[in-house]
């Protein structure tokens, strides 16, 4: 393990105190992971913690450093990016997981998000959209990137046939589809607020009622309902 010990919602706030932001950074790409590394080392809002090359190493990490937010690659030898998210579901952990892929992850990125990931970037995005992606997550939100998220529901509509028999929820609501539409393109609540002319609490207020009748607990598992249900057929 190359370990180093040095040393939140949707508006990607910082922790209390103004601390950087503790993350540590999984990926069996030497380069690609010292490259995340050095540009992480840019920012005042995040400070590494530590970082290991597959998902036995990252759940050492994990065992021994306090982290906030938890950077993976998903393609790794030994234990692979689901089989750590899986693992990290079995303990009982807490820390959110930002899942960095690439465009050819289509399928893997829906299966990390059944298992507990709360975000997912591309690994080219720019040092603002990886800071405010960590603050997302350290803040109990959840990123869903609107590039990505267009190419899932395609790969969703190719398994359309194999759902068709999924027991349909209590209906959601014109609005209610609105909010969730707009969710599913990655916009925070505010932005949603902004773009409906609606109050952000009462924005909250509809994703609850989403939530409810979908029977699940988070925005990326109400995304993921919905396109295995055909809701947001419509936005393909």
């Amino acid at each position: 393990m190359t370990g180093r010990t040095d040393g939140v919602g949707s508006d990607g706030a910082a922790p209390a105190g103004g601390a950087p932001i503790r993350v540590a950074v999984v990926d069996d790409q030497t380069l690609v992971r010292q490259g995340i590394l050095s540009l992480l080392s840019l920012s005042d809002e995040v400070a590494v913690v530590g970082e290991a090359s597959d998902g036995d190493e990252a759940l050492e990490l994990l065992e021994a450093t306090g982290v906030d937010v938890l950077l993976l690659d998903l393609r790794m030898p030994r234990r692979d990016g689901i089989a750590t998210l899986e693992a990290l579901a079995a303990r009982g952990s807490a820390v959110p997981v930002l899942v960095l892929t690439t465009f050819d992850d289509d399928e893997l990125v829906l299966r990390a998000l059944r298992a507990g990931a709360k975000g997912y970037l591309l690994k080219d995005v720019t040092l603002a959209q990886l800071v405010g992606a960590i603050g997302t997550l350290a803040g109990g939100g959840t990123l869903l990137q609107p590039g990505l998220t267009d190419r899932l529901f395609r790969a969703v509509a190719a398994r359309e046939e194999q759902v068709k028999g999924i027991e349909r929820p209590e209906p959601l609501t014109a609005r209610e589809l609105d909010v969730l539409r707009l969710t599913a393109a990655g916009y925070s609540n505010a932005e949603i607020g902004a773009a409906l002319h609606l109050a952000a609490g009462t924005v909250k207020n509809h994703l609850s009622n989403v939530f409810a009748k979908l029977g699940v607990r988070d925005r990326t598992r109400a995304v993921l309902r919905a396109l295995d249900l055909g809701l947001l057929e419509a936005d393909r």
